[in-house]
């Protein structure tokens, strides 16, 4: 017969409630080898970014001899890199407010408006999920270029506004909302614009969480798109940019690296902020 011992608990900060305290998990063992293969990448690109030249060329790699910051000031005045992350900045910001607007407008009509053919139409949306965008780059092209948008960085904005996955994640979202709610406002005289903005919208904060960090990352690390759409190097992005700093028989490894980890600096902090909100988000929109 074995006695159950009781799990240590510890006093919360705010009342007399006790929890008890988590100890770690066998599957820790796994996740912190895996999670140190992930940051690998990570890792090395920082060390490149405070090497020289010729400690790029060791292999295998190790720790530089000095930390040399003139790295990242080269990466700076070789280019007018402050330009390009204010270029990529316009567009994944403009992408993203497009994105939680047109995303959620079209998610609660596919969730709350019946029509004819709704169904088939939402499939329709959720079968260009399928299409690689190679295929779909040429139509795409054709199109910016009779609006007249071509080397503009409503190139690069307009095929972004809105995605089917930001409608599909709205949508999931709307199906999971009691009706109550919008009957509730109805019956106060409110119009289903108002009741998606007055009621429905404040409830779905980690869902436009989560829809607004994937769009900013796509949108802020794309490379094919404005390399096709883009061709003076006032419209670059800073994805473009960085391409600037390879040359045809030498590349500056630490100029280059020290301009990538620039780069994803405005990623990382957003990602970190919002990182919570997607366990939320996945948990309100009835994913498996």
């Amino acid at each position: 017969m074995t006695l159950a011992l009781p799990r240590q608990a510890v006093r919360t900060k705010h009342g007399g409630r006790l929890r008890p305290r988590r100890r770690p998990s066998p599957l820790h063992l796994l996740l912190v080898p895996l999670s140190l293969v992930m940051l690998a990448p990570l890792i090395w690109m920082v060390l490149l970014s405070i090497s020289t030249q010729e400690e790029t060329r060791r292999f295998p790699p190790g720790l530089p001899g000095g930390v040399h910051w003139q790295n990242y000031v080269h990466a700076w005045q070789q280019g007018p890199f402050g330009h390009w992350l204010l270029n990529s900045t316009i567009v994944s910001v403009t992408c993203v407010l497009g994105n939680l607007v047109f995303c959620a407008l079209a998610g609660y009509a596919f969730a709350r408006i019946p029509f004819f053919g709704s169904r088939v139409l939402f499939v329709l949306v959720l079968a260009t999920l399928m299409v690689p965008f190679q295929i779909v780059m040429l139509p795409t092209l054709i199109v910016v270029r009779d609006l007249h948008l071509t080397d503009t960085l409503g190139a690069l904005i307009a095929p972004n506004l809105a995605t089917p996955f930001g409608v599909f994640l709205m949508r999931q979202f709307f199906t999971t909302v009691p009706r109550e709610l919008e009957e509730a406002a109805r019956i106060d005289g409110a119009g289903r614009l108002r009741t998606l903005v007055r009621v429905l919208l404040p409830l779905m904060g980690p869902t436009l969480a989560t829809l607004a960090v994937l769009t900013f990352l796509n949108v802020w690390n794309d490379f094919l798109w404005p390399l096709i759409a883009i061709q003076s190097p006032g419209n670059m992005t800073i994805q473009m940019g960085l391409q600037n700093f390879q040359g045809s028989h030498l590349t500056n490894w630490p100029v280059l690296m020290a301009g990538t980890v620039t780069s994803q600096i405005p990623v990382l902090v957003l990602f970190v902020i919002a990182q919570r909100f997607f366990v939320r988000s996945i948990a309100s929109s009835g994913f498996k």
